[in-house]
């Protein structure tokens, strides 16, 4: 039987990077207290409520009160666990190996073969992958210590850059700005709508994102506000 080599091993070896599983367990029963606590307080409020002679939301009160005293802090603790739910399932997971490169994240998996990740690097709060192009792989939030996935990262082969090689690159956004290919400053006013939202759509932003970058656009977020930059083999810049 031949013998594994160390590259071989290193690329067969995979590294799972998540919260670990006592934040999670205490993340969970956090929101499952919290509430439980705001069910508790709203029957308080309710039971209080029904004693005064006028008080707003006085139906709604004695609808509450009427309720068994347990009831409120049990669906409490259900919104709890549904919540804690909903921040599992926005949390990344990022699975490693010498050979590609997996992102899980809201349900959607990315995958990235070794070779054609360049460099990876945190940029605040986000987690980027470059390709050889200098255009970005992909841009996601990553709550995951930033030394553990530097090391993980290095671990297995890859280049790890402390800052984005292309920070001075970046220019800022503004209507009508010149040096962009023909349609992109249309893809970015639609962003910067989406982005200026109260709730801006995820999905919205990471869709226009991707319109970008197929004319050769990186594009970049500070509070609200869009940085850009060409990849040297973008098409003809508008005038």
């Amino acid at each position: 039987m031949r013998k594994r080599t160390g590259r071989e091993s290193q690329g067969s070896r995979l590294t799972v990077l998540g919260q670990p599983a006592l934040i999670t367990v205490c993340v969970y029963v956090a929101f499952v207290l919290v509430g439980a606590g705001v069910g508790w307080l709203v029957d308080v409020l309710a039971d209080w409520l029904v004693t005064l002679p006028w008080a707003p939301l006085q139906g709604p009160a004695e609808l509450v009160a009427s309720l068994p005293a347990p009831a409120l802090s049990a669906a409490g603790a259900v919104a709890g666990l549904v919540l804690g739910l909903v921040a599992q399932y926005e949390q990344l997971v990022v699975r490693l190996s010498g050979e590609r490169v997996v992102l899980t994240r809201k349900g959607r998996e990315q995958e990235f073969p070794r070779d054609a990740v360049a460099t990876v690097f945190r940029d605040g709060e986000q987690l980027v992958l470059l390709g050889h192009d200098g255009g970005e792989l992909t841009r996601q939030e990553c709550d995951l210590d930033a030394r553990r996935v530097a090391d993980a990262f290095t671990e297995h082969g890859y280049a790890w850059a402390d800052v984005d090689p292309h920070q001075d690159e970046f220019r800022r956004w503004v209507p009508g700005s010149p040096g962009l290919p023909e349609s992109a400053n249309a893809i970015l006013k639609a962003r910067q709508e989406s982005l200026e939202k109260k709730s801006p759509s995820d999905d919205d932003v990471r869709e226009l994102r991707e319109e970008l970058a197929r004319l050769g656009v990186v594009v970049r977020d500070e509070k609200r506000r869009q940085y850009w930059r060409t990849l040297p083999k973008a098409g003809p810049a508008a005038e």
